[in-house]
């Protein structure tokens, strides 16, 4: 009888030291599992939180892929990106779609986890690596009922993720990082709004008129002139149909690096709207800004654009010019305005009917 008894304290105590053990590897677990979610949702930009997800979790969790997979129908996320002079190639794990309908068969109904064999047919356009994959998880990115995108884990242990599996976990961090991510979007629109064109990066329109208006008053006040340079993307429509919108806003972003590289830290630069691009030139001759025009459109020329894998295309711009000096007594600066823009956008298009690749000047 004391036999039976002492025997079955060992084995109590020898119980629960393994639920000591047991205990101590679930709250290192825990532990783990919440800093990883303060990482993801520290990330101070799409590009950090991008790192977070497809590397660290990769690495955290010892998967051989992690794939973040967003839709983007209007290719917003990809202009932040741009706008912050990111390139998409810098994160291959990261997809952008359109839709996510044709991704795989499960997203046509994924408002849980769904966990189970790697099928070639069903999720190689979602894991384009050359490991091995044999598990998959696909966890939804869900917000406010919406499908925003999905986080795809691939495994090449064909039980790490089974279907009998708990969901739970991987359903809340799906939670984690569809917050995570419409915030870190929502960050990134603010940076670029207000005054700011989020794909160039160059002032928007509304600073343009509060700057023209600012520079007119100026020149009458010191009575000198005000040039506005009128700057248009040749045949930007071609780039659109030949090579698709996001090698168009490839095209449009490059033409306002370029330009920028030959405006002065005086001047006022501004996207103007679609493949327009305005420069202000305060206290400046019609001379010496056709002199910067040519410098301009000689850079835009120089160097061909690669606007797909392996295609180049040469751009070019043609600039239309004017000039106006308000006189001391001129109260209609908004008249002025409108006159001097006028003047550029003829000139720019007789430099359009001219050939393209050119400049024309208004005479004032």
């Amino acid at each position: 009888m004391a036999r039976d008894t002492e025997s079955e304290n060992r084995e109590l105590r020898a119980r629960i030291a393994e639920l000591k053990d047991e205990a101590a590897k679930n709250e290192r677990l825990l532990k783990r599992n919440q800093e990883r979610e303060f990482e993801i949702l520290r990330a101070e930009s799409l590009p950090h939180l991008f790192d977070v997800i497809c590397r660290r979790l990769r690495e955290s969790y010892g998967l051989d892929s992690v794939v973040l997979v967003l839709s983007d129908s209007q290719h917003e996320i990809r202009h932040l990106l741009l706008g912050e002079q990111v390139r998409l190639d810098q994160f291959p794990e990261v997809i952008f779609v359109d839709s996510l309908t044709g991704m795989a068969p499960q997203f046509t109904s994924l408002l849980k986890p769904w966990l189970g064999p790697y099928m070639g047919p069903d999720h190689q356009l979602l894991f384009r690596s050359q490991h091995a994959i044999r598990s998959v998880a696909l966890i939804p990115l869900r917000r406010q009922d919406k499908l925003i995108g999905c986080l795809a884990f691939g495994s090449s242990d064909e039980k790490r993720f089974s279907r009998h599996l708990a969901t739970d976990f991987l359903a809340h961090l799906g939670v984690m990082v569809a917050f995570a991510v419409e915030n870190a979007i929502n960050r990134a629109r603010l940076v670029r709004s207000g005054l700011t064109d989020f794909l160039t990066g160059w002032h928007n329109r509304r600073y343009l008129q509060a700057r023209l208006m600012e520079e007119l008053a100026k020149a009458r006040r010191q009575g000198t002139s005000l040039v506005c340079l009128l700057i248009d993307l040749d045949r930007f429509k071609e780039i659109n149909d030949e090579h698709g919108h996001l090698a168009g806003d490839v095209a449009l972003r490059e033409v306002a690096l370029r330009v920028d590289a030959q405006v002065r830290s005086s001047d006022a630069a501004a996207r103007y709207g679609g493949d327009e691009f305005v420069v202000l030139l305060p206290d400046a001759t019609l001379e010496q800004a056709r002199s910067l025009a040519e410098r301009i459109r000689e850079a835009v020329v120089a160097t061909p654009l690669e606007v797909a894998a392996g295609v180049e295309r040469k751009l070019s711009v043609s600039i239309g010019m004017a000039a106006v000096a308000p006189a001391k007594d001129d109260s209609d600066l908004k008249g002025a305005a409108e006159r001097l823009f006028s003047s550029a956008d003829a000139a720019l298009y007789r430099a359009k009917q001219a050939g393209r690749n050119r400049v024309e000047a208004e005479s004032p």
